[in-house]
């Protein structure tokens, strides 16, 4: 699972010229779905993302997590986060969870966000989307998968 989560003071999601997820200080999360991952995968990811302490206190450091600071989460699913470039220049998504398994873990890690009491915005599972954000700092981090298996 690979999990992108960017620090946001906005972001919407948008699919054929409609807004449906938008969110105003937060984390945008773009969520890949690789074989192999589980429910527990899920659980850890969002905890993990939850918790994370990227929002800054009051003397500037980051300190605070989007619980912490009452944000809200807009979760987006991007298959292409499992792609591979090893070989030549067309990118390989052997890799990306067949899509029964992908939309299940994914309703999984929107509800283990919902679960802690965050406000959670969606974009549309297999559709062609268009994300608007405004990335705070900026701050950007990809959740390392190696840390949940060594957890």
């Amino acid at each position: 699972m690979k999990v992108l989560i960017q620090r946001v003071s906005s972001a919407s999601v948008h699919v054929e010229g409609a807004t449906i997820g938008s969110i105003g200080c937060g984390l945008l999360v773009l969520l890949g779905i690789e074989n192999g991952d589980t429910e527990g995968d899920a659980a850890w990811n969002a905890a993990k993302t939850a918790a994370l302490r990227i929002f800054p206190d009051d003397a500037g450091r980051m300190n605070r997590s989007v619980e912490d600071v009452g944000g809200a989460v807009l979760v987006v699913s991007q298959f292409t986060l499992a792609s591979s470039t090893r070989r030549g220049n067309r990118p390989s998504f052997e890799t990306a969870a067949p899509p029964a398994l992908a939309r299940d873990l994914y309703e999984r890690f929107v509800d283990a966000l919902r679960g802690r009491g965050l406000t959670v915005a969606t974009g549309s599972f297999r559709a062609m989307m268009q994300v608007t954000l405004v990335n705070d700092g900026p701050v950007t981090i990809l959740l390392d998968p190696r840390d949940a298996a060594s957890a």
